[in-house]
């Protein structure tokens, strides 16, 4: 019986186009050449109906009880951005807390706050990089659920931190207040993506869109709390807090969804096969060698996926160049009313992106085209290029050194709508095709190094920002 195919389906089926419904044989589990079902314990708690053993000695991959595992990534794919989000969209808060406190003209910006959404990319992006790297190297190494709870409790306790800065006045302190405030921003931006991504690369194809979806729904989740403070005007302070609060709520809740998901069978039968397939090899010392084989190695990963990554970097640089330092910049060109001066900021920057880049992953989910075609996902990455001069033409409050050749709100809005849906989109795309095309056993590892090739984007694009917010002063 050739291994390769024995193990294969032990971590994800060939097409990765399963549903809920169907199955996964696997005569020999954990991967041993001549296993039988009877050396593999089956909890006695577990439903019956969630695993059977056939006449013949096949097993049945359990289901996804409920859709729970779904739920909970794309809860995790939300815990994954929803605090940072929250930084990014109390822009009130920011700006009343590095406020001019020696004068009374709140309409000039100091350094601090022209200059704050940058410093807050930059501060997500880069420390970000390095530990995404170094998870897609040695990740693997480090115990599952050491790297998720681990990094679940200690973003908890960060927010909390963060949330009771708040109450604190800080004007006497706002550089130590700044340098804290872009410490916890390293903190919460590092530890979960590459984790996350890294188990989403073990299931099928629709989990990874979960995760990913999970992760723009987060930014309308945000925006619309955003708009709702707003609309019973709120202060600065208040709104933050309000927001902080329900940061460290979502934390906890998906803390505790994790740790339910990870003791059910599902969960167990994808992630754990690995563990099971060393320990049966080892039993048998004639297969050992194989067992070497099976060892990812990063080059030859790296090999398959550098298109598919090349594009993921490609399309965050692009994003993080313009979004959001430049584009909150970007004012109504109408005055005196309620959506030109108060609603279009948070419902076109923050609302509006989101949303659209949320589609655009649940369409790359739905259509998964052109998901074998990485050279096709490249050219396209590269085109969206053309987004950064046309949002530097639109109308920039703080213009100096551009000129505004696009003064309509409405091209700036399909603008922003085309921007978000394509960043969605090639980014889903690009994550779902990676893991397709490299071996069942370098999964975990290509989806991790994808995660990485999104942080170098975030980090790069982020350290773009700043020089354009140099030009643009």
């Amino acid at each position: 019986m050739d291994f390769a195919t024995n193990v294969r389906p032990l971590l994800q089926d060939t097409d990765d186009r399963e549903t809920e419904s169907d199955t996964f044989l696997d005569d020999g589990y954990a991967g041993s050449i001549n296993a039988s079902t009877s050396n593999i314990p089956v909890p006695a708690k577990e439903n019956a109906t969630e695993t059977r053993i056939m006449a013949g000695g096949h097993r049945i991959a359990p289901s996804d009880k409920f859709n729970y595992t779904y739920a909970v990534f794309y809860l995790m794919g939300m815990t994954t951005m929803v605090p940072w989000n929250f930084f990014v969209t109390a822009e009130e808060y920011w700006q009343y807390k590095f406020r001019n406190v020696s004068s009374n003209d709140t309409s000039a910006l100091t350094p601090r706050q022209l200059e704050f959404q940058s410093d807050l990319s930059i501060a997500a992006a880069v420390p970000g990089t390095v530990f995404l790297i170094l998870n897609a190297c040695i990740g693997h190494k480090v115990p599952l659920h050491v790297r998720m709870n681990g990094s679940l409790v200690f973003m908890l306790l960060i927010m909390i931190g963060t949330t009771a800065l708040v109450r604190v006045d800080t004007d006497q302190w706002q550089d130590t207040f700044f340098n804290l405030t872009m410490l916890s921003v390293v903190v919460i931006n590092t530890i979960l993506t590459g984790g996350l991504f890294g188990i989403a690369g073990q299931f099928s194809a629709h989990y990874m869109t979960a995760a990913v979806s999970g992760q723009a729904l987060g930014g309308i989740f945000s925006a619309i709390a955003d708009i709702i403070a707003l609309t019973f005007a709120s202060n600065p302070s208040t709104t933050a807090f309000v927001f902080f609060i329900v940061g460290c709520l979502v934390l906890l809740l998906s803390l505790v969804a994790y740790i339910v998901m990870s003791k059910t069978l599902f969960f167990k039968y994808y992630t754990s096969s690995k563990t099971l397939m060393k320990s049966s090899l080892e039993a048998d010392p004639a297969t050992r060698e194989i067992c070497a084989k099976l060892e990812p190695r990063f080059p030859i990963v790296m090999r398959k996926i550098w298109i598919y990554g090349f594009s993921e970097w490609l399309v965050f640089v692009t994003t993080l160049s313009i979004y959001p330092a430049v584009t909150v910049l970007v004012g109504s060109q109408n005055h005196g009313r309620p959506w030109n001066d108060v609603y279009f900021l948070p419902v076109v920057n923050y609302l509006l992106f989101n949303t659209g880049d949320y589609l655009g992953r649940i369409f790359a989910g739905l259509f998964e085209w052109p998901w074998n075609n990485s050279i096709l996902i490249g050219v396209l990455s590269i085109g969206r290029i053309a987004f950064v001069p046309a949002m530097l033409l639109c109308n920039i409050t703080q213009h100096h050194n551009f000129p505004v050749l696009i003064h309509s709100d409405y091209i700036f809005i399909v603008l922003m709508a085309a921007f978000a849906l394509s960043n969605g989109y090639l980014a889903n795309i690009a994550l779902i095709g990676a893991p397709r095309v490299v071996d069942a056993h370098e999964k975990e590892m290509a989806s991790s190094m994808m995660a990485a090739f999104l942080g170098i984007g975030l980090a790069c694009g982020s350290a773009i920002s700043l020089m354009i917010i140099e030009m643009i002063k």
